[in-house]
């Protein structure tokens, strides 16, 4: 790493956006991670946190051109787990010592939908004694709905960007999709006192190193309190699919990019929850666990009954679609203690940013 850099880094003065540019572009890894270790032990220390997520449905009302579970995707078979089986669930998770689940789903904002997850949100409380942490990854709402399942018991919302870049943006959704739209959901959120979490996709077609940067600019202007973002994956029957147009960067590229998107968040933004997600895993079989060593400090075990998994494919060839959930724990516990990590088994883990604020 750059020594002008490495000294910015050390003595806590602010990388500007050509020192992030140039960490991006440089081949130097191990300095990088090493320095986001160590800001991640200082700050948030070497614990994990557990958001077992169940993905309890795929029927969704938009067209995102990346998303496997798109509306205009024929070919997938749309599924809705009853409350009680996500209850179920969830107790399981509970009884298990998942600290918090992650309850996400395609985007819907009719009013049985609404309700329905009020309900549930409700009966999770009620089974964990209000013990069990409940993030939500639901997608554009109106403040008053949001408002509700938050009195219900959420307290934590992952909407993800996907690009700051409003151009960009407009590339991989369709015209009635906006990016303005999707901003003031995460204020709004921020309003009713949520922690908030956003993210975005590493390696989209039209993507530069300059988007990245801005990427990052982003997570620290808007104030975020965690952060879930990931390379970005092909899906067959999408249009991104069919598109001419290549991502600048190859697979290995783009894993490497994604950790040192991790770590550039973690020295930028310190004391933030940073997941390592299951997209890191298909390009690596280890990528979650580089992630943690990059900085990350939450993973997000998928706890779906397994009948259900293969239907929920957001991208291609995504991991451990048929690996029931208590096999799951067992390897995640063996591989989380290689790295020398512990998990907190049984504790929500809330971000110190959003504590601290």
């Amino acid at each position: 790493m750059n020594t002008i850099i490495y000294n910015k880094i050390k003595t806590d003065e602010p990388l500007d956006r050509e020192d992030i540019k140039y960490i991006l572009g440089s081949s130097n890894t191990k300095d990088l991670f090493d320095i986001a270790y160590e800001i991640k032990s200082k700050f948030v220390k070497q614990k994990v946190y557990f958001r077992g997520i169940v993905e309890f449905s795929n029927y969704c009302k938009k067209d995102c051109y990346y998303c496997g579970i798109r509306k205009g995707n024929s070919g997938t078979k749309r599924f809705q787990m009853m409350s009680e089986e996500i209850i179920e669930t969830a107790d399981w998770a509970y009884k298990n010592k998942y600290g918090s689940i992650v309850l996400q789903s395609g985007e819907r904002e009719d009013k049985t939908f609404i309700d329905f997850i009020e309900h549930t949100i409700l009966g999770i409380k009620e089974i964990s004694n209000g013990e069990l942490g409940i993030t939500l990854s639901l997608g554009e709402q109106d403040y008053e709905v949001y408002k509700k399942w938050f009195f219900a018991g959420a307290h934590r919302y992952l909407l993800r960007i996907e690009t700051s870049n409003k151009d960009l943006y407009s590339k991989i959704h369709p015209p009635d999709h906006s990016f303005d739209k999707r901003i003031g959901c995460i204020k709004s959120l921020q309003e009713i006192g949520y922690q908030v979490g956003t993210g975005v996709m590493i390696g989209l077609p039209n993507q530069t190193i300059d988007d990245l940067v801005n990427d990052l600019f982003f997570f620290k202007d808007i104030d975020i309190d965690m952060i879930g973002m990931g390379p970005y994956l092909n899906s067959e029957n999408t249009p991104m699919s069919n598109d001419s147009v290549q991502p600048l960067w190859n697979n290995e590229e783009v894993y490497v990019l994604s950790l040192k998107m991790i770590a550039l968040a973690r020295i930028l933004l310190k004391d933030i929850n940073i997941a390592s997600t299951t997209a890191l895993q298909a390009l690596k079989p280890f990528g979650r666990e580089m992630g943690l060593k990059a900085g990350a400090n939450i993973i997000m075990p998928n706890i779906t009954p397994v009948e259900y998994r293969e239907d929920y494919q957001l991208y291609d060839d995504k991991p451990c679609i048929d690996e029931e959930k208590e096999l799951c724990l067992g390897c995640l516990d063996s591989r989380i203690s290689g790295v020398d990590e512990v998990i907190g088994y049984g504790e929500w883990g809330d971000s110190p940013h959003f504590i601290n604020r």
